[in-house]
């Protein structure tokens, strides 16, 4: 299958690894043969109609010299210039992420989706803006939309949310989802430090943006959320749709106090009837408490209880392997079609 690839940061670089050290497994398992038709950042972008060798395209990048790329017979300014002019089967999307108006990606999926490529997007701006109409224009056009690394990063939520809702029905979602703020509030209750001495902590290791707002104002959690109510429990919605309490305010003496009380805080997005994300105190014993950068999500299901999957929300390498499985999904559409 033929790839364009658009972002070559952390999950990108991991992907175009993952694709060059796994090629003869995908073949062998999935008869997935990938070759990367084009691949740009902000520097622009190259393409070849027989495939750019991955080892090659990593090594570009690493020396800041994408553009000069010997292989690549096209090169153009920008994607969407890209997208334009080059046929594949996929596009995937690992730009990251703008909660103003969801761009360039929204330009891009909607480019992409219109040229009649499936689309494999990890990027959360534009499915929490506008997940109904891009859901809707890829149905239109008949195109596949996966999303499987906007939620959890490596840890199969979408795919766990199908099973649990198998001849059941889910009615409520929620969860810690995003890492960072659960870092920072672990370590205000297990070492007894304030917010901002945690949210020092949580940069100094890397879990934390110098720009720690997308994660502490709750917003990243509030993407996330929008993506599983509008895949899991089918609601029409987007951000604007989302109460929103972030955790700049949780103090050391709420946190012990919540302790006494034999529970703990956690920053909680919640999705029914609305859709809500705030600090809540919850048992000390909730299958949602997990600790450190781990994230958790519960469904509830109308007869079959609730159903919880944990695990690492972000990464490189797990993020491409949701990337992966999306793409493997993709073909397996295809062989059924067919």
């Amino acid at each position: 299958m033929r790839l364009v690839l658009a972002g070559l940061g952390v999950v990108g670089r991991s992907l175009v690894e993952l694709i060059a050290a796994r090629r003869e497994e995908l073949v062998r398992y999935y008869g997935l043969a990938l070759r990367i038709v084009a691949v740009g950042d902000r520097s622009g972008v190259v393409a070849g109609r027989h495939g750019l060798n991955p080892e090659n395209v990593l090594d570009a990048k690493r020396r800041g010299r994408l553009k000069e790329l010997g292989e690549a017979e096209t090169r153009f300014s920008d994607m969407l210039e890209a997208l334009d002019n080059v046929d594949a089967d996929i596009f995937i999307d690992a730009t990251p992420t703008n909660i103003k108006d969801g761009e360039p990606s929204y330009s891009m999926i909607r480019k992409a989706t219109l040229r009649g490529m499936n689309i494999v997007t990890v990027n959360k701006g534009p499915l929490a803006l506008a997940f109904p109409a891009i859901a809707e224009l890829a149905e239109r056009r008949g195109v596949m939309l996966r999303f499987s690394g906007t939620v959890g990063g490596g840890m199969p939520v979408l795919e766990f949310a199908k099973e649990c809702a198998r001849a059941d029905e889910i009615t409520q979602i929620e969860g810690i989802l995003n890492g960072t703020t659960n870092y920072i509030l672990t370590q205000m209750e297990d070492t007894g430090l304030s917010f901002a001495e945690a949210l020092k902590q949580a940069q100094d290791k890397g879990y934390a943006e110098r720009d720690p707002s997308l994660d502490v104002k709750g917003l990243d959690t509030a993407c996330k959320l929008v993506i599983l109510a509008n895949a899991v429990l089918k609601l029409k919605t987007t951000l604007a749709d989302v109460n929103i309490t972030g955790i700049e305010e949780v103090t050391q003496e709420e946190v012990r106090e919540a302790k006494r009380e034999g529970k703990v805080i956690k920053l909680i997005g919640r999705a029914s009837d609305e859709l809500t994300v705030k600090p809540e105190r919850i048992p000390a014993n909730d299958t949602l408490n997990v600790k450190e950068a781990m994230n958790a999500v519960r469904f509830t299901t109308r007869y079959s209880g609730r159903h919880t999957i944990t695990g690492r929300g972000a990464g490189g390498y797990e993020t491409a392997t949701a990337i992966l499985r999306d793409v493997i999904a993709v073909k397996q559409r295809v062989i059924s079609e067919v």
